[in-house]
């Protein structure tokens, strides 16, 4: 790895203990601390991507996981799987209320279309390939396509090597580029997950709190074909080998001990300017809240009296509720802080410091101001164009996509649009097969129409002109006019038939240029329209790339004169974060947290109905103390979760936990509510995750669900 900005700008990370999303290759780096905290490991050893334990870790395109077994099984959270529990649910066979067990390779259920096990194998800075001498010259939408058409040469000459998966990644808001190469294991089975009463435990009122007791755990399998190589769903692909997995550990963790998180954090937003926190706060994470609350209401009402279509939405719902929950945490958070005032001052006080020397001045001061404006531009935009986006049904996306494909597959591979390329082609098939278990016309009907309302009603002039033609909209529309417009929509296609949808993947431009569906019709309608908005799109990504990846070239110069570390904002590649288990002395209630609780705690909290519905058979283990080998000896009890001063982030959720000889000693699911503020301005006294313990995973594992064949495959017998 050459030496880039990452890591010339690390100097210094001891004011930064617990603080820090950092990418594997800059370990070295804060080795010093790494040895502090208590690892016993080289910490060199942790740069290594395919030697023990990053070899081990994994992602899932969205959550975080790992091999925990010679033979392919990967653990993650229960909420990680939760959409192929509900996949493969139904009435009659509820899996997500009653948990699933595979007693046997045969037994292990297909993942949800789509499901994917990416194992990294290596990760290359190419920020010279992509922005070129000649890229650098260019600005607004040139800018756009010729990073474009080097990130997707790079990617195909990566994708030479069958079977991968290569995404170039963008650090420092477009400043360095680095190219994670990853195995793309297609083949994903549902293994285990435990039941909704142990899984999901606490449900919606338990999220984001603490003291907590969900066994958030669930296990995949990773197959492949016969001679090794990713591979389609058959009945004939045998496990993956991983060339690395995760030991349990040998004795329970306590307070007090080092811990490290192996995984992919989504997205965290430290180095935003002041304008997107005021921007973020006061106007789009309030319209995110409401909107959500209007949705989560509308699925409740609509799927009240059907359980199969509750079932199809069960997964959707958990993933509105946690975020939901997040966003006004993060709300309430922000409204006793003093955070933006801060990030003001910050930011004033790097302009001044660009403005106390002419060379500085020169090279910084202009991209300082352009990005300022831009975005200003674009957040207007956002906010125009926020009640459009959920007001096109989701059949007519699925169609507008579709018609897409069918004109991109005219053209050669490498000139298609990034996401319509032939490596794009089985995750768009396997949207559409999805739609099979996950949708609603009845659903999705109210849900466009509680924000079509909203949109119609905004002056003609913030209007998209082509979305009102396609589906009828003009100004004064009664609800019942509006209604009548959409069912007419919903009533003129096909669409809603899985077979017909899959008919269309096939199809060329002129089939859907001739065709009488409705959804197909407006989708065709809305071609042009959409590769405008498109092009308008990249012109201001273009010129917002080049402006602000010379902002962050200015901050990191900024915080590199005053010998404080930089680690780029997390962006869903792989990162390490080390700390401490530890509790805190006053939560979010003004009482003292311990660091773990323990399985009285589940006892305590049941009430054998909805989120609290702990399973018979593990009470009566609670009642009878039947701990065997998994109780910790200071409890005296079967510890559940546990509290540690990592630095995590949505995406982490899956994450290994691991102790000081890169054990597994957990899995990391979830923050504080009063923390998770950290995202965007780290505060190393309240920030605290929450672990589930693997004491408690493989103690409801032997003593509540038997799962003792896959004990024994994890050597935990």
């Amino acid at each position: 790895m050459k030496k880039t900005l990452i890591a010339l700008a690390i100097l210094s990370a001891n004011a930064y203990a617990d603080e820090g999303m950092w990418m594997p290759q800059q370990l070295p780096q804060v080795a010093k601390d790494l040895k502090a905290a208590g690892l016993k490991l080289d910490p060199a050893t942790l740069t290594k991507l395919t030697e023990f334990p990053m070899g081990a870790i994994v992602s899932l395109g969205g959550c975080s996981a790992s091999f925990v077994s010679p033979q392919g099984l990967v653990a993650t959270n229960h909420h990680c799987v939760y959409g192929s529990v509900a996949h493969n649910s139904t009435p009659e066979r509820n899996l997500l209320a009653n948990g699933f067990l595979a007693h046997n390779l045969g037994e292990e259920l297909p993942a949800a279309p789509g499901s994917r096990i990416f194992v990294t194998k290596a990760v290359t800075d190419v920020s010279k390939q992509v922005v070129t001498l000649e890229v650098a010259k260019l600005s607004g939408k040139a800018r756009s396509d010729a990073i474009e058409k080097n990130t997707k040469a790079i990617q195909t000459a990566c994708e030479k090597d069958a079977g991968h998966r290569c995404t170039v990644s963008s650090y420092y808001g477009g400043l360095e580029f680095y190219l994670i190469k990853q195995l793309e294991i297609r083949d994903v089975r549902l293994v285990h997950a435990p039941p909704e009463g142990v899984g999901k435990f606490g449900g919606d009122t338990d999220n984001w709190m603490w003291p907590r007791h969900t066994g958030d755990y669930g296990f995949y399998r990773a197959y492949v074909s016969k001679d090794g190589k990713a591979a389609d769903y058959s009945k004939d692909n045998v496990p993956y080998v991983p060339q690395h997995y995760l030991k349990l550990a040998k004795e329970g963790v306590k307070e007090g001990d080092f811990i490290m998180v192996l995984g992919y954090p989504g997205r965290t937003n430290r180095h935003r300017l002041p304008s997107e926190v005021a921007f973020t706060f006061d106007w789009s994470y309030p319209a995110f809240v409401k909107t959500s609350a209007e949705k989560l209401a509308i699925i409740a009402d609509t799927t009240k009296d059907n359980k199969d279509t509750a079932l199809k939405y069960a997964s959707q719902v958990a993933s509105i509720n946690n975020y939901y929950k997040n966003r006004q945490g993060m709300l309430d958070s922000y409204a006793g802080s003093d955070m933006l005032k801060r990030k003001t001052s910050e930011h004033e006080a790097l302009k001044q410091w660009i403005n106390a020397d002419a060379k500085r001045k020169a090279e910084y001061a202009s991209d300082i101001e352009a990005v300022e404006k831009l975005i200003a531009q674009r957040d207007a935009e956002s906010q125009r164009d926020y009640n459009l986006a959920s007001s096109s049904p989701r059949l007519l996306n699925t169609a507008r996509t579709l018609y897409r494909l069918a004109n991109e597959n005219t053209k050669p591979d490498a000139e298609r649009k990034s996401g319509f390329q032939v490596r794009d082609v089985p995750r768009i098939k396997s949207s559409v097969d999805a739609l099979v278990r996950n949708y609603d016309e009845k659903v999705d009907k109210a849900l466009v129409m509680n924000s079509l309302t909203k949109y119609a009603a905004q002056p003609a002039a913030q209007r998209n002109a082509a979305f009102d033609s396609v589906v009828g909209i003009k100004d004064g529309m009664s609800a019942a006019d509006l209604q009548a417009a959409l069912d007419k929509l919903y009533a003129g296609s096909k669409l809603g038939d899985a077979a017909e949808r899959k008919a269309w993947l096939e199809r060329k431009p002129a089939d859907f240029k001739a065709s009488d569906d409705a959804f197909i019709k407006a989708a065709v309608a809305l071609y042009e329209p959409d590769l405008k908005s498109e092009a308008e799109d990249e012109e201001l990504g273009g010129k917002l790339q080049q402006a602000y990846a010379n902002y962050m070239k200015a901050k990191i110069a900024y915080m590199h004169s005053k010998g404080q570390a930089v680690y780029p904002d997390a962006n869903s590649t792989l990162r390490v974060t080390f700390g401490k288990i530890a509790g805190r002395d006053k939560g979010a209630d003004g009482t003292s947290w311990k660091a773990f609780t323990t399985v009285e705690g589940v006892a305590a909290k049941a009430t054998g109905q909805g989120e609290f519905n702990a399973p018979a058979a593990q009470l009566k283990a609670i009642k009878d103390k039947d701990f065997g080998k998994y109780v910790d000896p200071k409890l005296k009890s079967v510890p559940v979760a546990y509290l540690a001063t990592l630095d995590i982030t949505g995406g982490n959720s899956g994450s290994a936990a691991l102790n000081s000889k890169g054990e597994w000693i957990g899995l990391a699911f979830d923050g504080t509510l009063d923390s998770i503020i950290s995202d965007w301005d780290f505060n190393k006294a309240m920030t605290r995750d929450i672990q589930v313990d693997l004491r408690y995973i493989l103690w409801n594992m032997k003593h509540v669900d038997h799962a003792d064949n896959l004990l024994k495959e994890m050597n935990a017998e």
